[in-house]
């Protein structure tokens, strides 16, 4: 994903930032729900008609939601609990940003359909984390398919920045579940490159394998 890529070229330049912020106290946890305090916050914006100016808020928010892992790595203090804390606000922000792009388009003349595209799309999402999630769990790794949540934010604050949000609907109610699919796929393709559960190894030869006229002498 396009998303990958940029985080390998951004990584070095956030530990800085890492650094900086570290300085002023503020915990990995305490800046994921800040992180998820400014995406509530931009729901509020859009679902109050301004969807230019929550758009530019939702590029900036995403940006923060960079900073409590920046803190973590430049600090040492990674915890299991700190990922996982953030990977279920991360929903929590997605879905509170659907939210607030359901309501403004409730004041539209675009009720019913935005309604389904934002349900389909905020489910597409949602899925995408849960297969991953349940990939790893099973031991695998699914970082594959086109809308990583990067990619699904940039889309929608886009559209939001030139007032058309259905159209980054229309795009995310399809390729989010493409996505979600994508990874089912993968999955499967690594499952088949695994022995059947409870087969047996093969048998070892029952000719012994010669040794070379090097390995054979025994050294002085």
């Amino acid at each position: 994903m396009i998303s990958e890529r940029i985080g390998h070229w951004v990584r070095g330049y956030m530990l800085i930032l890492g650094r900086a912020v570290a300085r002023l106290g503020l915990t990995p946890n305490m800046l994921t729900v800040i992180g998820l305090l400014l995406n509530a916050l931009v729901a509020i914006v859009i679902a109050t008609g301004h969807p230019r100016w929550g758009g530019a808020l939702l590029l900036l928010a995403s940006a923060f939601d960079m900073v409590d892992g920046a803190v973590a790595r430049a600090t040492g203090t990674m915890t299991r609990f700190g990922g996982f804390l953030d990977s279920t606000l991360d929903r929590y922000s997605e879905v509170v940003v659907y939210l607030g792009v359901l309501v403004y388009l409730l004041g539209t003349g675009d009720d019913d359909l935005g309604a389904i595209l934002v349900f389909v799309a905020a489910a597409g999402a949602l899925l995408i984390s849960y297969a991953r999630a349940r990939a790893e769990a099973a031991g695998y790794t699914a970082s594959v398919g086109l809308v990583a949540r990067p990619e699904r934010v940039v889309l929608l604050a886009l559209c939001l920045l030139i007032d058309r949000p259905l159209w980054a609907l229309w795009i995310l109610a399809v390729a989010t579940h493409l996505t979600a699919l994508t990874r089912i796929v993968h999955v499967w393709r690594l499952s088949l490159m695994e022995p059947p559960a409870g087969a047996s190894p093969a048998p070892a030869s029952a000719t012994p394998t010669p040794r070379s006229p090097r390995a054979s002498k025994r050294r002085p």
